[in-house]
């Protein structure tokens, strides 16, 4: 079902930089997409980070992991969340916990969120407990220490490679 054609409130929008793309993400997303007709991924630009990859690159990589998932769909944007959500015609914001301090700044960001699109709402879902501990920082770190089959225990198989080449590993054990 295209997201032009679904209930606002049945289509989410699961925003992120996905740099890199997890399996804590992918569980999210697998759960999410239960939940709602349509998951839009949308893949942020944040000017106050140093990414990994490239906007385009993360946008392709989260096409191709969830390929296998016939409503969820994946595009760029730069600016808020909630403008973004406002543009694809979305009222629901879907979000992943991971930890208290993750509660402490959600919490802030949905109240900011609220009072600048009151007909906007944001659903959490708690991560996996087996991905709960997993972030960005930890993934380059066991990248660059653990090589590729500790990475895989993080990270979709088709993210392993990209990520080793960024970080100048190759394919390693």
């Amino acid at each position: 079902m295209s997201p032009h054609h679904v209930d606002p409130y049945r289509l989410a929008v699961f925003s992120g930089t996905f740099d890199p793309f997890t399996l804590g993400h992918l569980g999210l997303i697998g759960r999410g997409c239960r939940l709602f007709d349509h998951l839009k991924i949308g893949i942020g630009v944040n000017p106050n980070k140093t990414s990994l990859f490239s906007i385009e690159e993360r946008v392709e990589m989260a096409r191709q992991v969830t390929a296998g998932f016939s409503n969820v769909s994946v595009e760029s944007f730069e600016g808020l969340t909630v403008d973004f959500v406002r543009r694809i015609g979305a009222r629901v914001i879907l979000r992943g916990l991971r930890t208290l301090t993750d509660m402490e700044y959600e919490f802030g960001m949905t109240l900011t969120n609220h009072q600048l699109d009151p007909e906007i709402e944001t659903v959490f879902l708690m991560a996996d407990a087996e991905h709960s501990h997993v972030s960005s920082t930890l993934i380059k770190q066991v990248a660059r220490f653990g090589g590729a089959d500790a990475l895989r225990r993080f990270v979709p198989e088709l993210v392993v490679q990209p990520i080793l080449e960024t970080l100048g590993k190759g394919l390693a054990p």
